[in-house]
């Protein structure tokens, strides 16, 4: 059978007993992970499609394309107001920190590698992925400020992620001294050229699609296209330039969503339906290649995998959120989860292509494998067990007005359906 057969066999299987596993708390990406594990050249060795070949590489960057976009276009400055605003809280000053806290603990553990290559493993596993947990941004018995907080901080912080890794990337390839001009050049090149084409052609796609979408001049279906392919678009032509094609993506969607605001929806339509299949076809040929990933996993990558997942998570999730007002419960919750998935993956891949001669080129890949096979059956697991039990400790007291309680937008992002 060829490779797309086995995987439309593996999609058609976990169609017919999906809803028994979701119920079961096995998730499609514990599924898909699985499979291509077993299916690979390690085990079976039925299928061999490497996540590293172009096909998987192209297939990869499509997908975080559609999400950087999808996510950018949804952003409602509603949800990143205010100073005690948790969503600001955990991008403006979790995310550095956490970054920060990932460079110091792999210069520390993974001495074998140079120390910019260990700040690519920090900016790759920065980025959280709430899908993992889809229990906790779904379950009304979450406050419905916690499922939000959590759900806007993945739906942006891969896409704040992406200059730090272009950067750290630049700098670990680097054979001279970066000086002052170099850093205003590299940023110039890799972001301004990106910044630009996104916003230019976001502003031009924008007003185009509203005029159609005001005349009636499109079907629904082409309306999700239609946002694919500008998004595509701005990626492709901002590389072509020698600029940036993810901060353009982003960008782009960022725009476009200011001129014309349907268009959130309307991909986000697109990336919880037919983008799903993008995104699981990610996570299968991720297990196809995960075993031949950890060849280069000793011990300091994998406690470096743990303390990504608990401690430098944690503790800039800590900080960033004192003086809210929130539980301590409250706090160890949103700590918790921070699933690393379809981002970090993606992103290594991105090094992949970017820098193949890479020398630390395979620990990065081993602690990204690590990580993130951790974090889908740990997270994906513990999900509703870990939901009910803070269900039960931030039950309101009848005349008390918690933190928790204040109200918010309700914000739709990827990953959360109206059936969910």
């Amino acid at each position: 059978m060829s490779d797309l057969g086995i995987l439309a066999t593996v999609l058609f299987v976990y169609s017919l007993v999906s809803r028994r596993l979701d119920r079961m708390a096995i998730s499609a990406p514990m599924v898909f992970v699985a499979a291509g594990m077993v299916l690979g050249p390690d085990v079976l060795g039925v299928i061999d499609l490497a996540l590293t070949s172009e096909t998987g590489l192209l297939l990869a960057e499509a997908a975080l394309v559609i999400v950087l976009f999808a996510d950018a276009a949804r952003i409602d400055l509603r949800a990143l107001r205010g100073n005690s605003n948790l969503p600001a809280r955990l991008l403006g000053i979790g995310m550095p920190l956490t970054i920060g806290l990932g460079v110091g603990a792999g210069a520390l553990l993974l001495d074998h590698i140079e120390f910019w290559e260990a700040a690519i493993i920090a900016a790759v596993l920065a980025p959280t992925d709430a899908a993992l947990g889809q229990a906790v941004v779904s379950s009304d018995r979450v406050p419905q400020r916690i499922r939000q907080a959590l759900n806007v901080e993945s739906g942006l912080n891969d896409g704040l992620s992406i200059p730090f890794l272009f950067l750290f990337v630049g700098l670990a390839v680097s054979e001279t001294v970066v000086t002052a001009t170099g850093w205003v050049s590299f940023a110039a090149e890799q972001v301004g050229i990106g910044i630009a084409v996104g916003v230019g052609l976001g502003l031009v796609g924008g007003a185009l699609y509203e005029r159609s979408v005001r005349r009636e001049s499109m079907t629904s279906t082409f309306q999700q296209l239609a946002m694919v392919g500008l998004a595509i678009v701005a990626w492709a032509l901002a590389s072509d330039l020698g600029g940036n094609g993810f901060i353009a993506a982003f960008t782009a969607g960022l725009v476009t969503g200011r001129i014309t605001p349907t268009c959130g929806e309307t991909i986000l339509d697109f990336t919880d339906d037919e983008g799903q299949l993008l995104n699981l076809s990610v996570f299968f040929l991720f297990g196809i290649s995960a075993i031949g990933f950890l060849d280069a996993a000793d011990w300091a990558v994998v406690a470096y995998a743990v303390l990504s997942l608990t401690v430098i998570r944690a503790v800039p999730v800590v900080i960033a959120l004192s003086r809210t007002g929130l539980r301590r419960s409250s706090v160890a919750f949103v700590a918790w989860f921070g699933p690393r998935g379809l981002a970090s993956i993606i992103l290594a891949l991105v090094v992949v292509e970017e820098e193949p001669e890479l020398p630390g080129l395979d620990v990065v890949l081993a602690a990204m494998t690590v990580t993130v096979l951790a974090s889908v059956f740990a997270h994906g697991l513990s999900a509703r067990p870990l939901v009910r039990s803070y269900a039960r400790r931030v039950v309101a007291t009848p005349g008390v007005t918690m933190a928790e309680e204040q109200a918010v937008p309700e914000l739709r992002t990827r990953g959360r359906h109206a059936d969910a």
